[in-house]
């Protein structure tokens, strides 16, 4: 082997050695590389009308446009029956705020039906303050103030909440309005300063049929429902 040889066979070993020493070898646990969008987004983009979000960006082509989705038949069932007034005022409800569902308005609303009844017949103003509407809150107020001024306590007790179920829906511009009608079983007296029943009987359950309508506005941030008016089925 001449000088000639051995002299590209280094020259050949050294090459070798500085590819791999730059480039790396694969040993089946590399990371698998960014994508350039989702680097450029980590990275911070150039373009200062992108505005960069947390996570993988995903290129995808535009989707072919789609036709109206059909809303099925008993979208509603179990609340009310389709084509009703009822289900009408529910389906412009959604149409507004995509995340509504009636079923779990029930479920809030029985809570608060019974917090608000409470609240009352204790004076609790704070409390009622954050349940009601500002006009509703002056019809409550009130009432509260007329029996501090007769000196008399109410003492209201449930048995049972027996039904709530939605007997109205509508949207009026941006808000929502949903009315229930509750049906339950409570114990209610108010008494003097002397502590004589001047309303009421302690020893009897009462049934009660309350009509009570619940507003939100749909575009606010606020999630909570709030009694704009109240009435009484006998």
């Amino acid at each position: 082997m001449d000088i000639y040889t051995i002299i590209f066979l280094a020259l050949a070993v050294f090459i070798f050695l500085r590819l791999r020493s730059v480039l790396g070898q694969r040993t089946g646990n590399e990371r698998p590389p960014f994508d350039r969008t989702a680097r450029n987004a980590l990275q911070g983009a150039q373009d200062k009308n992108i505005v960069t979000m947390p996570g993988k960006v995903i290129d995808q082509a535009p989707l072919a446009p789609t036709a109206d989705v059909t809303q099925p038949a008993d979208r509603w069932k179990g609340l009310t029956e389709p084509g009703t007034a009822l289900a009408q005022g529910l389906d412009a409800i959604v149409e507004k705020d995509a995340s509504f569902d009636p079923r779990h308005f029930l479920s809030g609303a029985r809570s608060a039906y019974e917090m608000i009844v409470l609240a009352f017949a204790n004076g609790d103003r704070r409390s009622l303050r954050d349940l009601l509407s500002s006009e509703v809150f002056e019809s409550f107020d009130a009432a509260i103030k007329e029996r501090e001024k007769n000196e008399q306590k109410t003492e209201t007790r449930f048995v049972s909440i027996d039904k709530a179920e939605l007997v109205g829906a509508e949207m009026r511009d941006r808000t929502a309005q949903l009315t229930v009608r509750f049906v339950s079983q409570m114990i209610s007296v108010t008494r003097d300063k002397a502590g004589n029943i001047v309303d009421g009987n302690a020893d009897k359950v009462a049934d009660i049929t309350d009509i009570w309508t619940f507003a939100r506005d749909t575009t606010s941030r606020d999630p909570n429902w709030k009694l704009v008016g109240t009435g009484s089925a006998h």
